[in-house]
């Protein structure tokens, strides 16, 4: 009887393939919920698409996105010695009957990322974390021991196309990153890295024939698929945009107060997605449905303290409250037609011009 032969030897892992596991290993440990890594290096279509997004002035009164396009279209023009792009994801995925608010005309609706701890700061703690990981380990790899950056939203850096090179997703035709495990519901963060590490293997799963997020749009702010004018984005409308809203995208604001998810919400993918983990992500239960007529009270000393840790707070008590009679104006509730009758009087002409349209919106849904 012939002895079996033994199996040949499996080569060895190449060192810095054993680090990526290592890292992609505590990046889990930590809270991440996806990982991938990617050259320090974009193709000329990501600056072609950011040039061609701001000569249509789709970026409205977003100045910041027109400075530094290199550094934004190129990591190597933010920092030179990157070597590699380590692209992180958490999921922030809502439960079942989170976006049940826009089924309720005298509440506000949050968007979901909002309604917890500001996710700068949440993921911007785990990113340094991880990155200390990187150089401790890395130095097994480095002579001197490797640098690293953070960035998490803050900084001039491709995070969608990134994410989508690294294998987490990619772009759908609503421009935000797709993931075929969670969706549409991921925060992004990139640590950059002078160490050279495998690139991780394509996600796979795209968008197909798919256009339920284009359509879900309430001010149809997509004017082809994989490009968005903002100018038309609730999320702007309600959150970068200063002045008055636009009178004739009001109506069409329904009753959001900060960003919008509707484009987000429809995306089939999602089906695959598990609610948020991270305590630190879970939403706070009076910023899931709260009342436009308490809201509407706020004076800046109340907003600064119901909005602490809030990402609402940046936008500040006038903002918010032209947003509230937008969604007032919006709710067909003559039971709040006296809460904008007294906003009518505030000091802030946004605020006034806001409250005077509330007022005339109602009386003609009484009518």
């Amino acid at each position: 009887m012939t002895k079996a032969k033994p199996p040949p030897p499996q080569p060895a892992a190449h060192p810095a393939s054993r680090l990526a596991e290592r890292i992609r290993n505590k990046a889990l440990e930590l809270g991440f919920d996806a990982i991938g890594f990617c050259p320090a290096a974009l193709g000329p279509e990501v600056r072609e698409r950011l040039q061609d997004f701001l000569a249509n002035g789709y970026h409205g009164e977003m100045g910041w996105l027109a400075e530094r396009t290199d550094q934004r279209s190129q990591p190597t023009a933010l920092w030179p010695q990157a070597r590699t792009v380590i692209a992180l994801g958490t999921s922030y995925a809502p439960s079942n009957n989170a976006l049940a608010t826009l089924q309720q005309p005298d509440r506000g609706n949050i968007s979901v990322y909002a309604r917890h701890r500001d996710y700068h700061d949440v993921i911007k703690g785990m990113l340094k974390h991880l990155a200390q990981f990187v150089v401790r380990e890395g130095k097994q790899a480095a002579p001197f021991g490797p640098d690293v950056k953070v960035f998490v939203d803050t900084a001039p850096v491709a995070e969608k196309p990134l994410a989508a090179q690294a294998g987490l997703g990619w772009q759908g035709k609503h421009t935000n990153l797709v993931s075929r495990q969670h969706g549409s519901w991921l925060f992004l963060g990139e640590i950059y890295t002078t160490l050279d590490l495998p690139t991780s293997p394509p996600s796979g799963g795209g968008c197909g024939s798919c256009s339920r997020c284009l359509t879900a749009c309430p001010t149809q702010a997509f004017p082809t698929p994989y490009q968005m004018d903002a100018r038309r984005c609730i999320s702007y409308l309600t959150i970068e945009h200063a002045g008055p809203i636009p009178p004739d995208l009001r109506p069409m604001m329904g009753t959001h107060i900060y960003g919008c998810d509707d484009c987000l919400a429809v995306c089939p993918w999602n089906r695959f997605a598990k609610a948020a983990h991270l305590m630190k992500l879970q939403p706070r239960q009076d910023l899931i449905a709260p009342e436009l007529a308490t809201l509407s009270q706020l004076d800046d000393a109340a907003f600064r303290t119901l909005f602490s840790g809030s990402p609402v707070k940046r936008i500040g008590r006038n903002r918010f409250i032209r947003n509230v009679l937008i969604a007032i104006g919006n709710s067909g509730r003559p039971s709040l037609l006296p809460h904008a009758h007294t906003l009518c009087m505030d000091p802030d002409p946004v605020v006034r011009d806001a409250a005077f349209w509330a007022v005339a919106s109602l009386e003609r849904r009484m009518t």
